[in-house]
């Protein structure tokens, strides 16, 4: 079994979200997909303007719902959660660069963990969805 990891916000959960998910559980034919949900708390000490649409409770729920999620969890900082957390793949998204995930990559890379770029649904995006509620 191929253990895969993905982490992001998910508020404002969208078609981009659940096909970054197929996309993840599609590399391979037995894979154990886990989706880290990053917390509240977190997300507001470093963007204090955010406006938070769900909780993490409920993100965490919504994404436990779907069939190609095995497990979802919650964290706070990606360096963290890549050395807290047993896989095989960090599936990232297109757009996640920020200095974290710069050194969450490096981590898995010094630690043998294999990070794959996963690419996004064009046209969909959680700021395009914000700008037009």
């Amino acid at each position: 079994m191929i253990k895969i990891l993905t982490v992001g916000v998910f508020d404002y959960f969208h078609y981009g979200h659940l096909r970054l998910f197929l996309q993840a559980r599609g590399m391979s034919d037995d894979t154990y997909l886990i989706v880290a949900v990053q917390n509240d708390e977190f997300i507001k000490k470093y963007k204090p303007d955010t406006n938070i649409f769900y909780s993490v409770e409920i993100r965490k729920e919504l994404i436990s719902a779907l069939r190609c999620v095995d497990e979802v969890i919650e964290y706070t900082d990606v360096q963290d959660i890549v050395r807290n957390v047993d896989f095989d793949i960090f599936a990232v998204g297109a757009d996640q660069n920020h200095m974290g995930f710069q050194m969450a990559i490096q981590w898995c890379k010094e630690n043998n963990k294999r990070v794959v770029r996963l690419q996004r649904t064009p046209g969909i995006a959680s700021s395009k969805i914000k700008q037009y509620l």
